[in-house]
């Protein structure tokens, strides 16, 4: 094994982290994990309009980044 695929595993496996981490930070829509959480008190940041937005675009940023490495995978073997 190349140290190349070693590198897109690992890569692989953060992005699946940090992918499965930014799903669960969503607001929920009721009675979901994050009200578990306490995601349904809307105190602080988390009500915040533009918080959400910028998860969105992380969460986005990470699939993408995610499929990517995956394709790579893909190819690679």
């Amino acid at each position: 094994m190349s140290a190349l695929t070693i590198l897109v595993i690992v890569l692989h496996v953060i992005l699946s982290a940090i992918l499965i981490l930014f799903v669960l930070l969503h607001r929920g829509q009721g009675g979901g994990l994050s009200d578990m959480f306490g995601g349904g008190s809307g105190g602080g940041l988390q009500g915040s309009a533009v918080v959400e937005r910028n998860l969105d675009r992380l969460t986005v940023f990470a699939a993408l980044a995610f499929t990517v490495t995956n394709v790579t995978l893909v190819l690679i073997y």
